[in-house]
């Protein structure tokens, strides 16, 4: 038996980059993940790919910035399995490194929103349900170096990152007793499309942010990311919680 069979998770940004290989990686280890993203056609290109695996991947199209559909996404996990074992908050966006002399309220609130409070409402889903369980369950949190610096993006999502962090710790904290574990993993340069997103990056955020990254550290392939949000979903890290790892390449140790 795989370690995730007869689990039910939930991941989200599950269209690309690191949430679908979480995603794939989970079913292939014998879980039901419902993937969650914006576009459903990607997400029911992971399902057929991933159709003969242990698991099964279920789409689910959602806008994360929408608390109704935010909160529709646990509802489903529910109803399709009964029970939620495991939440991997993955999805997030960039702010065109900007500082903070750059920004304006309308990027403020789309980048707060996606990598703040959208993973803050599904938290307080997943642990309402969590809390009704024996079994408790775990979360995991995808955050980012640029969460425990301000040295490697813009101001918001250095600040969202932080936020992430923040709810990982006090999530942990408060609902130890309750066999509900809650982990964060700080990618560093990873290759996924996040970057892409951008359109205008600021000149000032990149060449600050550029300053001192010459240091032969090469970017993270997803594949080398995933194997740790997979071992702390799962029950070899039962006494890991309210913990943030980097996994950066050393980057941060420079």
């Amino acid at each position: 038996m795989s370690r995730f069979s007869g689990k039910i998770a939930v991941v989200t940004g599950a269209s690309s980059g690191m949430g679908k290989e979480i995603a794939r990686s989970l079913c292939e280890e014998g879980a039901t993940v419902v993937a969650v993203a914006r576009r459903l056609n990607r997400l029911e290109e992971l399902a057929e790919k991933c159709k003969n695996a242990e698991g099964q991947i279920i789409p689910f199209r959602a806008d994360l910035m929408n608390d109704d559909e935010n909160r529709k996404m646990i509802e489903f996990a529910v109803e399709t399995g009964g029970k939620l074992d495991i939440l991997v908050n993955n999805a997030g966006m960039m702010d065109e490194m900007k500082p903070v002399s750059e920004i304006d309220e309308e990027l403020y609130d789309r980048v707060m929103t996606l990598n703040a409070k959208s993973p803050m409402l599904a938290t307080q889903s997943a642990v309402l349900q969590m809390e009704k369980q024996e079994t408790g369950g775990n979360i995991v949190n995808v955050a980012s170096i640029g969460g425990t610096n301000g040295c490697k993006a813009g101001v918001v999502y250095t600040m969202s990152k932080h936020a992430l962090v923040g709810l990982t710790k006090n999530t942990a904290f408060m609902y130890v007793g309750k066999n509900i574990r809650c982990n964060a993993v700080c990618p560093g340069g990873v290759k996924t499309e996040v970057g892409l997103n951008m359109t205008a990056p600021s000149q000032l955020g990149l060449e600050r942010v550029m300053t001192g990254v010459d240091t032969g550290i090469r970017q993270a392939e997803v594949e080398e990311i995933s194997p740790l949000v997979l071992f702390l979903a799962s029950d070899a890290a039962s006494f890991i919680t309210g913990a943030v790892v980097a996994a950066d390449g050393g980057i941060t140790s420079a």
